[in-house]
């Protein structure tokens, strides 16, 4: 039965005055409701990327009602099968994604591609963070390196995605960079963050792959040590937490999250979502949501984001060849 929020058709408030233009030249919006579609459980990256976007446009009077709902299974595939199959009721959601569906899709792990939705903007980077329990016996990523190039089946290593997923991926390209075997990680793999996070805490690993932004919530309840981040330098959200290329491994990575329409949703639906988003980034509200998280802005609206996801099939298929999950 499909969801009474899904039957609700988004009500489209009218732009804002033309001379009311954003520095990118897109008229401002209103919109009086939107319904996040999260393709995973609570406490992951998506989750947070949704109910953090959803705060800040709630707070700052940009949407009137905001909703959210958990879709979990299939490597986020659940939902992206269902936002097709109601798409015709759903031009008041919005459904998060990242890297992930680019990865997921070169591998096979669901048919459907970015290509089967409608990108509405990229909006936000996050990197990558490693982290374990403050009582762990590591309290530097070298530790960890060097237990891992001695014997890579003693360091396990949960994510909240499958097995050949960004956390892997990450997690591989890290060890890679320190001189040991990519294809050697133990990985163990959970459904979300959250529940990776439980996992570690709970001692079923001894390390986690994750993102900077749900590494800082626990860092910060003091439950855990977040021992490296894949950013070009240190977050000022956690200055004390080192980049990998600083302790010598040539490895980086960012991974976008944006937001994705039904398929057939109108141009003008689309752009005064990717307006009203746009406008998103100049309230306190998101300020304050944006530094929480330790996130950096990357905003792509519409065809630019296009653009960036043709090119990350690219760049992200090239790195899973390199290392391995990818023929």
């Amino acid at each position: 039965m499909i969801s009474a929020l899904f039957a609700k058709k988004r009500s489209l408030v009218a732009a804002l005055a033309l001379s009311s233009v954003l520095g990118a030249g897109v008229a401002s919006a209103a919109v009086e409701e939107v319904h996040f579609l999260i393709p995973g459980g609570a406490g992951g990256g998506w989750d947070g990327t949704a109910r953090g976007t959803g705060e800040a446009l709630s707070k700052s009077g940009l949407v009137d009602t905001v909703s959210y709902e958990n879709m979990s299974g299939g490597g986020g595939g659940k939902a992206i099968a269902h936002l097709i199959e109601v798409s015709d009721q759903a031009d008041n959601t919005l459904m998060v994604n990242s890297t992930p569906i680019v990865i997921r899709s070169l591998s096979k792990v669901f048919p459907q591609s970015f290509r089967d939705l409608t990108p509405i903007a990229a909006t936000i980077g996050d990197y990558a963070a490693f982290v374990v329990p403050t009582n762990s016996k590591y309290t530097s990523f070298s530790e960890v390196v060097e237990d891992y190039k001695a014997n890579p089946r003693s360091v396990s290593v949960a994510g909240g995605s499958s097995r050949g997923g960004m956390d892997h991926l990450v997690a591989a390209m890290a060890f890679k960079a320190a001189g040991g075997d990519p294809k050697r990680v133990k990985y163990v793999a959970y459904d979300a963050g959250g529940k990776a996070m439980a996992g570690m805490l709970s001692g079923e690993t001894q390390v986690l792959s994750t993102g900077f932004s749900e590494a800082l919530a626990l860092k910060n309840a003091g439950e855990v040590r977040i021992l490296a981040m894949t950013g070009p330098e240190r977050s000022a959200a956690a200055p004390d937490v080192p980049t990998l290329k600083e302790l010598g491994y040539d490895a980086e990575f960012t991974n976008w999250r944006g937001f994705f329409g039904a398929p057939g949703l109108s141009d003008a639906q689309a752009d005064e979502y990717a307006a009203v988003l746009e406008k998103m980034y100049g309230t306190d509200a998101w300020v304050e949501v944006r530094d929480r998280n330790g996130w950096t802005e990357i905003f792509k609206p519409r065809a630019e984001f296009v653009t960036f996801l043709e090119g990350q099939e690219q760049e992200v298929g090239g790195l899973m060849k390199e290392l391995g999950f990818l023929r």
